[in-house]
């Protein structure tokens, strides 16, 4: 049988940076490969050519051992070769139903009736999936959880045979992620070829006919997963061990912050946020556990001073109800804010790194008036801070944030929001997508600010991270904290709590 996929001696360069340099891939028909690397290794750059996105300077992409060029998607997208990217390629102000019609092929019949089958379409597959997705609502209104399974839908439908899967259970609990790769795993025994770009080794153990280890630009190595264990894999895809996360601290302290009944309105007769009690102690990381879809998002949102309406309580000890808050006295009263979509809440990519670092302080008149500003003084302090927080891929501050990968963009944030210490750390997803050095650097810093007496809320649908770093629990289910764990934490009663409350 022919090779589904197969790229080989591929080079590609931005900026002067060589991001890849003689890279290679295959994936057969039939077949889970998994794609493994630290960010900025070179994995979405060499996926991102095979989906056309990419003109590769030298190299080849061979389909079923023919030699194609794709001159862009569309190109891909005849090819049958479906890309769902970790950084979403969604129309926020569209349905979901609207946003996987985009990408269907053009056929008779007026837009509203396309619409409606489309949405019968991603019916039948949502539950073949065991997705939960209302094919009618607006994008801009779902989770990040839920925004990436109508991203795994949409290359579905498309009839993609080679998916290209970037980080797909990132964002997804333990079942959800089971129940994902097992359908995709379906789908290769059927005679698909799925490549899978993950950081999570387990997947790969479980999931995987093989994996593919790329670092520098450079494939590694390509071999049996089963054949070689995790702390192997670990060491191929970052060079050496990482420690795992410390967990001795000394006994929390006073609670800094208070959220007490804390509602949205009521739409539709149900409330998103329904009635969330909580308390943030200094020296403490509180966690927050749960299905997507549960209101994480808006309580992130309300915490982290986005527009949202609610009613209820939220009290800063020494300051009052932090909603009175503008940004500049948030920065004044050190609470640090880590969202979720790191592109589109936390940086401007089109903005210079410097320009991203600095623009937390600009307020405080450290760089002089803002009608001129010291730009040579943020460029050394954002130097200074790209070093210490270990931000790779920088060869100028001047450069775009929008150059950097996943997780080096995610260490920019975490630079700027702990360039002075923080008091109150507020951190929605903050490993994401990250490989595990990138992952545990940001766990790093979580650790030391709870041991620096800071308050930590984490906010995270991968349970594995809630357990590795929170002191306390809570369980979110339906807009509410339903239950609460001290550590250790049992795994299957945590579980038990999210899905009896759903």
């Amino acid at each position: 049988m022919p090779n589904a996929l197969q790229l080989t001696g591929v080079s590609k360069s931005f900026d002067g940076f060589k991001a890849l340099s003689d890279a290679s891939f295959t994936v057969k028909w039939g077949e889970v490969h998994a794609l493994l690397g630290e960010n900025g290794a070179g994995k979405s750059s060499l996926m991102n050519i095979a989906a056309g996105l990419y003109a590769p300077e030298t190299g080849e992409l061979l389909i079923d051992d023919n030699k194609v060029q794709l001159k862009g998607p569309a190109d891909a997208a005849r090819e049958r070769i479906g890309m769902v990217h970790q950084h979403f390629k969604l129309v926020k102000p569209f349905s979901v139903a609207e946003n996987i019609l985009l990408g269907l092929p053009r056929s008779d019949g007026s837009h509203r009736k396309r619409l409606r089958e489309t949405e019968r379409l991603i019916a039948e597959k949502a539950e073949q999936i065991g997705f939960s997705i209302d094919p009618k609502k607006t994008v801009a209104d779902l989770s990040i959880a839920e925004q990436q399974r109508v991203e795994i839908l949409k290359v579905l439908l498309a009839g993609a045979k080679i998916l290209i899967l970037d980080e797909p259970t990132a964002v997804l609990t333990d079942q959800e992620g089971e129940r994902l790769l097992s359908t995709v795993q379906g789908l290769a025994r059927q005679g698909a070829a799925v490549i899978l770009v993950t950081h999570r080794m387990a997947d790969v153990k479980r999931f995987a006919d093989r994996v593919t280890v790329m670092r520098g630009g450079r494939t590694v190595e390509t071999l049996d997963p089963q054949q070689v264990s995790i702390a192997d894999l670990v060491k191929l895809t970052v060079g050496e061990s990482l420690p795992a996360p410390a967990h001795a601290r000394s006994e929390p302290g006073p609670a800094l912050l208070s959220v007490r009944g804390l509602k949205s309105p009521e739409i539709g007769g149900r409330r998103i946020l329904d009635g969330i009690d909580l308390s943030l102690r200094g020296g403490e990381i509180y966690g927050i556990a749960g299905v997507g879809g549960n209101g994480q998002s808006e309580l992130a949102n309300v915490l982290m001073g986005l527009p949202e309406p609610s009613e209820g309580e939220i009290a800063l000890e020494g300051f009052g109800d932090l909603r009175t808050a503008d940004m500049d006295q948030r920065r004044d009263l050190r609470i640090a804010a880590i969202p979720a979509d790191r592109y589109g809440l936390a940086l401007a990519g089109g903005l210079s790194i410097a320009e991203n670092f600095a623009i937390g302080q600009v307020h405080s008149g450290r760089y002089g008036p803002f009608w001129l500003l010291r730009e040579g003084r943020a460029r050394e302090e954002t130097q200074a801070a790209v070093e210490r927080f270990d931000v790779q891929g920088v060869r100028n501050v001047r450069q775009k944030a929008a150059l950097l990968s996943g997780g080096n963009a995610q260490k920019l944030v975490i630079a700027r929001e702990f360039s002075r210490e923080p008091r109150i750390v507020l951190a929605h997803s903050p490993s994401r997508g990250l490989d595990v050095r990138a992952g545990a650097a940001v766990h790093q810093r979580l650790l030391a600010a709870r041991d620096s007496g800071a308050a930590v809320l984490l906010i995270s649908e991968d349970l594995d991270e809630v357990l590795a770093l929170a002191d306390r629990i809570g369980v979110m289910s339906a807009g509410k904290i339903v239950a609460e764990f001290e550590r250790p934490a049992d795994r299957q009663a945590i579980g038990k709590a999210m899905v009896d409350h759903v």
